[in-house]
């Protein structure tokens, strides 16, 4: 669980769970009253008096549950389940909605923004604890299940993956690709050990990917020394095109940094090509029941893997094409590189170079 954990069990006694639980209402005796119970069952219990404080309270401490009125000044519950609702995070936190209302359709309100459940006032101490436990389980099993996805695929597709669940196929969104390659990787890997070279590639991908993620992209695929990265999917990103290229202008600084800790060592240095495309792309799981990888297809990756390869011709680290421009801000200085005709295109595509002040 993200805040307190689990009270260890002992033998022959069924599991106790405990959690950190915000308790969100402008009325102190009612706030009183439900830390009062809570507290006695072993959790850790933390008091807000409208949802503006409880959004600010999410900002700076992991909770496990949140129990929520909703009539309140300043931000109502509906208002504060909107926002958990957008936030990736925090909509992984269960509410449960405690509210003087009775009415069938604010229940049903707070059940389709997202409430694991709904509880009258005055409430009952016993069902509230029966519920209070249920969404602490629920809530314990999902971040078993998310921890056991991250180990095997990034954040993102985790958080899909749980939220969407799995099945094969794809859907059309609007998506920037990144393709990057070491230059002359064979013959770097023929020149030293095979010990030398998975060192390389490990130290290479861990600066990478930080460089990517920082910017909230993800890497799909790892083809020997080459990364496959989408921006836009599966979460949306409106500025997706910006935030690839800002990620690419990171990877070669970091490789510039990288170079001058291989030469310290005597050890051997590399130069990176990247290619950079945007457009509309099928993303989805691709692959059988048994075995699938997240991934994007489309004209625009194969636009992308062009560009890297053509990084080898012109020298430059970095080429975009048309797309992406126009989705950068004016300040990034771009270097036209003419039109080009790529192998698989009908038509010649508008290319950039993206010029990377050193270190």
């Amino acid at each position: 669980m993200t805040g307190q954990g689990f009270a260890p069990p002992t033998p022959g006694e069924k599991q106790k769970i405990t959690g950190s639980i915000l308790v969100v209402d402008d009325n102190r005796m009612n706030r009183l009253m439900l830390a009062r119970g809570l507290e006695q069952q072993g959790h850790k219990v933390t008091f807000a008096e409208n949802g503006r404080q409880a959004l600010e309270m999410l900002g700076n401490q992991d909770f496990d549950l949140i129990l929520l009125d909703i009539e309140m000044p300043e931000m109502n519950g509906y208002q504060v389940l909107a926002r958990l609702a957008a936030d990736v995070h925090w909509r992984q936190i269960p509410v449960i909605m405690i509210s003087g209302v009775e009415e069938i359709d604010s229940v049903v309100k707070c059940i389709e923004m997202g409430a694991a459940d709904y509880l009258n006032k005055p409430f009952n101490p016993v069902l509230l604890k029966a519920r209070v436990d249920a969404c602490l389980e629920k809530k314990r099993l999902q971040d078993e299940q998310r921890a056991l996805f991250r180990k095997f695929a990034t954040d993102e597709v985790a958080e899909e993956l749980l939220s969407s669940g799995f099945s094969l196929g794809g859907k059309l969104v609007e998506a920037t690709v990144l393709f990057s390659d070491i230059r002359s990787f064979t013959t770097i890997a023929e020149s030293q050990s095979p010990e030398d070279t998975i060192e390389l590639l490990n130290a290479y991908f861990s600066s990478m990917f930080e460089a990517i993620a920082n910017e909230g992209g993800i890497v799909n695929q790892m083809m020997g020394d080459g990364l496959m990265c989408i921006f836009g999917a599966p979460l949306a990103l409106q500025d997706h095109r910006q935030r690839a290229v800002r990620a690419a202008r990171q990877m070669i600084k970091l490789i510039d940094l990288f170079n001058q800790r291989q030469a310290a060592m005597e050890r051997v240095q590399i130069q990176i090509g990247i290619g950079i495309a945007s457009g509309t792309v099928i993303a989805g799981y691709v692959g059988t029941q048994r075995r699938a990888t997240y991934t994007c297809v489309g004209d625009t990756v194969n636009l992308a893997a062009r560009l890297e390869a053509h990084t080898k011709v012109t020298g430059e680290p970095i080429l975009i094409e048309e797309n992406v421009r126009q989705g950068l801000d004016e300040d990034i200085h771009l270097l036209p590189q003419g039109k080009l005709k790529f192998k698989g295109k009908t038509q010649a595509v508008k290319v950039f170079s993206v010029p990377v002040k050193k270190n």
